[in-house]
């Protein structure tokens, strides 16, 4: 409560003040706005409604329903449903036709760009960013080269059954650890490594015996990326003399991988979503441009 007997006005802003002082320091007498007491009172009379027509309060194992009985959960799901509902024709379409029907049927093709655009947000971005370009380990889906190929039946197995997914028909190519199995010994892994960074374009160490190691590339890879290093897309097996390497182009790369591979995982799709969102991805993917 006000003191009083101490209120006084304020020389500086000319304020009368409240009689209250702390360690010389005067309150002065600055009401609230008549419209903002007003405002205050109108959100808690709203809160009050609010209350009472809504779930509000928490209880045991439950909470207040409201008056209205409202429930976004169920309005979400209702939603969700009105969405699948709405795009079951196209996607029903889309499952019964194949990819080639997909991608000249101009509008079936706007739906799967759509809808392959959506998934590969939500599922496919994380890995192999925004826009399909990929990053170190993770492949460009806009350059041309493509491990297991890239036309619309191969984006479509591998998007299915993914690559060392733990799938029955998932895609395998595992690379040896040459070194850290001690199949070739160090001084093998440096000849082998610096005879690919030859036939690679890049600079090799000198002092390497290079024939030495186009012997132990012929030994040893040659029946997985060819006698001419080009690779077997059958095998999953890349192009040694290609200008995209996955895991980095560079003597040093080409070492750490002879020697202790990295062999990368992508799931199996067919588990996860369903057939009309598979197909779509397939077509979206394969309108970045790469692949065949």
């Amino acid at each position: 409560m006000a003191d009083t007997h101490n209120k006084e006005v304020d020389q500086i802003s000319g304020v009368e003040t409240t009689g209250h002082e702390w360690d010389g320091l005067k309150e002065l007498n600055n009401p609230l706005p008549k419209w903002w007491l007003y405002l205050f009172y109108v959100t808690i009379v709203w809160a009050v409604i609010y209350w009472v027509l809504y779930p509000s309060w928490p209880l045991i194992s439950s909470y207040t329903s409201g008056v209205l009985g409202a429930n976004q959960r169920l309005e979400a799901i209702q939603a969700y449903d009105d969405v699948v509902a709405g795009r079951s024709e196209f996607a029903d379409k889309i499952v019964a036709a194949s990819l080639e029907e997909v991608a000249a049927d101009q509008e079936l093709l706007q739906f799967a760009l759509a809808n392959g655009q959506a998934a590969f947000g939500d599922n496919c971005a994380p890995c192999h960013g925004s826009g399909g370009t990929g990053a170190e380990g993770y492949p460009n889906l806009q350059d041309d080269t493509w491990l297991w190929g890239g036309t619309l039946d191969d984006i479509h197995t591998t998007l299915e059954y993914g690559i060392r997914a733990g799938n029955d028909d998932t895609r395998i190519g595992d690379m040896p650890a040459f070194g850290r199995d001690e199949i070739l010994s160090r001084e093998e892994v440096n000849q082998v490594s610096n005879y690919v960074a030859s036939r690679a374009g890049l600079e090799t160490e000198d002092g390497v015996d290079l024939a030495a190691g186009e012997t132990l590339y012929v030994d040893n890879c040659a029946a997985c990326h060819g006698d001419n290093l080009g690779g077997i897309q059958e095998m999953g097996a890349p192009s040694l003399t290609s200008a995209n390497y996955l895991y980095g182009k560079s003597l040093e790369a080409i070492k750490a991988q002879v020697n202790n591979p990295r062999n990368g995982v992508m799931p199996a799709w067919a588990d996860r979503l369903d057939p009309a969102t598979i197909k779509s991805l397939t077509v979206y993917v394969h309108s970045f441009g790469g692949g065949q």
